[in-house]
């Protein structure tokens, strides 16, 4: 990312934010912050404000480096995962089926009452 010196400066607003995000995507993130010698919060605005209007963030250089981070931190994902992570613990759960959603209502609600009608 090339910072150029702009005469108009503008005053903003921060705020401090707890955001998840892939583990490995974070390392190269914070890598390329420091290659950059940015703040992580820095580098992701300066992203999401050229994504927003549809520019590139990096030069070729960059995206170099970029390549070379995330092979060495392995990060095998790219824009085609986004919209498609699933977090580790979800994965590992088994998904239940129909009868098994069933049965756990049912465990949830406790015995079932007898009335005269039932037998």
């Amino acid at each position: 990312m090339r910072t150029r010196k702009y005469q108009k400066q503008f005053v903003v607003e921060r705020v401090q934010t707890g955001v998840r995000i892939e583990k490995r995507l974070l390392k190269v993130l914070k890598a390329l912050a420091e290659f950059h010698d940015l703040s992580l919060g820095d580098l992701l605005e300066g992203i999401v404000l050229h994504a927003f209007d549809g520019k590139t963030a990096f030069q070729k250089p960059s995206r170099r480096r970029i390549k070379e981070l995330k092979k060495f931190y392995g990060l095998d994902l790219d824009f085609r995962a986004s919209h498609r992570l699933i977090e580790a613990r979800a994965a590992a759960q088994k998904p239940q089926t129909q009868t098994s959603r069933r049965a756990s209502r049912a465990k949830r609600r406790g015995p079932v009452k007898k009335t005269r009608g039932s037998q």
